[in-house]
């Protein structure tokens, strides 16, 4: 593991704060200040002009796959070749369980399957408020098992070497996963990367306290984001919705964690890390000095973002060249 751990924050890194100045300029209004259309349309439109030039792919196809709640889920994959097998990435989009879809989750899929030689797939799992925890969770988790049990040999891809992925919410996301993975011995995956994830909802730690500018993803938003999410305060606890505060992470696969400096989410992703590391669980963790929440997939405007997406993939592929033997039971 690498903390990098500073004794002063240092000041955003040139770029972002390029980016910071311009939203203040522009008077950018704050996601937690809009209605949910306004906000979700916003989320779109500033992910998608970060992201820059639209990276060409072998082949996407979309499908729907049965979901947990009785309607059918999008879902879309990208393969960066024809040959099949391939390792396959389930990759969660962020957006605070609230805003976010396939769409804001495009270029850094399309990126990852390039760089990493894999298939990428993303599912549309449904959002809060109108479908709070456990919804997002157990929407995932479906979109594993029918990669690996229902669509492999379809899709081309490898069941022995599976892994799963997400920023923000989507990390969140991806590390429940490998908790309900876990407890149902059936689906072995060789690693997940998570990208400043939001690992417990309860936090009060020094990052949440410390970033609140109102032009950057702040603790504001991260409450926002909550009060959508959990409709019973209760919830906080549980480790599906908040993985830092699960017993034991003993037996989960290795991880990539990825913090930024200026990030409310800082310091629970570490934690995070320090807790698997604890529980024997290889980890590397990687904090990039200077960036902000979000930076992940601001490839065509941050130096670090395409620097992350490219240490991403090689841990990937690492990952990728060990795969997983399947039980009897996994092939049943």
């Amino acid at each position: 593991m690498n903390p990098q751990t500073q004794p002063k924050p240092r000041p955003l890194h040139p770029q972002i704060q390029a980016m910071r100045d311009r939203r203040a300029a522009a008077g950018t209004p704050a996601l937690y200040t809009l209605s949910l259309a306004q906000a979700r349309a916003e989320d779109l439109a500033t992910i998608q002009a970060d992201a820059g030039q639209v990276e060409t792919v072998f082949q996407v196809e979309d499908y729907t796959m049965p979901g947990p709640g009785g309607e059918p889920l999008p879902v879309r994959v990208y393969r960066p070749e024809a040959r099949r097998p391939l390792p396959a990435l389930l990759y969660y989009f962020g957006g605070g369980w609230t805003l976010g879809s396939i769409d804001t989750a495009d270029a850094i899929c399309r990126r990852l399957a390039n760089a990493a030689g894999c298939l990428v797939v993303t599912v549309g799992y449904r959002l809060a408020p109108e479908h709070p925890f456990p919804a997002a969770v157990h929407d995932c988790h479906a979109a594993l098992r029918w990669v690996a049990d229902e669509q492999a040999e379809i899709l081309g891809a490898d069941p022995t070497r599976l892994a799963v992925a997400g920023d923000s919410a989507g990390g969140n996301l991806a590390a429940a996963v490998t908790l309900l993975a876990r407890a149902e011995q059936r689906t072995a995956l060789v690693g997940q990367l998570l990208v400043y994830p939001n690992t417990d909802q309860l936090a009060d730690d020094a990052s949440l306290r410390e970033n609140d500018d109102p032009c950057l993803f702040n603790r504001r938003s991260v409450a926002w984001y909550i009060r959508h999410y959990l409709a019973d305060a209760a919830d906080a606890g549980n480790p599906l919705a908040s993985p830092l505060r699960a017993s034991d992470l003993a037996g989960l696969p290795p991880a990539l964690v990825i913090t930024a400096e200026h990030d409310p989410l800082r310091d629970q992703g570490e934690a995070y890390a320090r807790r698997l590391a604890e529980a024997g669980v290889p980890v590397e963790l990687t904090r990039y000095a200077g960036m902000a929440h979000g930076f992940f997939a601001m490839t065509g405007t941050v130096d670090d973002a395409r620097a992350a997406i490219e240490q991403a993939a090689l841990q990937l592929r690492a990952w990728f060249a060990e795969p997983v033997p399947r039980t009897s039971d996994d092939e049943e």
